[in-house]
Formats: C-alpha cells, structure tokens, sequence
C-alpha cells in the first residue's frame, strides 16, 4: 500500500484520459476518410494537382497517424494505472516493489516504475 492521495491522482489521471480521447476524436474529424479517398480528391483523378501536394496530404495523414498511436499508448497506460488505484497498488513500482516518488507522479501519473528503475530501463 502507498500513503499517497490516489483521489487526486484519480482525478488527474481521469483529466488527462479526457484530453486524449478529445485529442483522439479530433484527429478522426480531420481524417474521416482513408488515405486512398483522400489522395484521389487532391490528385483530382486526372488534374493537374502538383506531386507536392500529394506528398504534403501523405505525410500530414503519416503525422497524424503516428499521434493517434502514441496517444492510445498513453490512454492505455492510463487505464492501467486507474485499475491500480481500484486494486491499492498504484504508485508502487512494478519492477522492486517500493514506492514511486510523488514528484514522478505528478509529472508522469501512470508511471509504473521508480525513477531509479526507469533509469536501470533506459527509458528516461
């Protein structure tokens, strides 16, 4: 068991899940379509669209994409540590069992790891 506030930390966490999700919905409003679909409406199917364009179209759509991946990473790191709170062993490093210190919690509130292990992990 840890002697931290999980509740404000519930909270914390439950913002930041709120945030990606919107963050989430917004990248799919941007993007509703295939990249397929997309490319064709910029190359007109037979205008005279610049292969810039083309490339500009794919590389935002590659951009986006990568977003997306790292914010579900995040929302599922998120949930974890939600499910952590709900079984008493958030804020207890998973790799030696001691206490995560505050302050990295508060930078980082779905840390799974000490700082020390963190480091031994090459993680940052």
């Amino acid at each position: 068991m840890t002697t931290i506030d999980t509740s404000e930390f519930r909270s914390l966490l439950e913002q930041e899940r709120s945030r990606i999700v919107e963050a989430i919905a917004y990248l799919h409003e941007e993007h509703p379509r295939n990249l397929e679909d997309e490319l064709g409406e910029v190359a007109g199917r037979g205008s005279d669209n610049h292969l810039g364009d083309m490339a500009t179209v794919t590389f935002d759509r590659e951009l986006d994409e990568g977003l997306e991946e790292g914010a579900q990473q995040t929302l599922a790191q998120i949930d974890r540590a939600l499910a952590r709170i709900d079984e008493g062993t958030y804020g207890i490093c998973e790799r030696c069992g001691n206490p995560i210190g505050e302050e990295r919690l508060r930078a980082r509130p779905w840390a799974t790891l000490c700082i020390e292990d963190q480091r031994r992990a090459g993680r940052g």
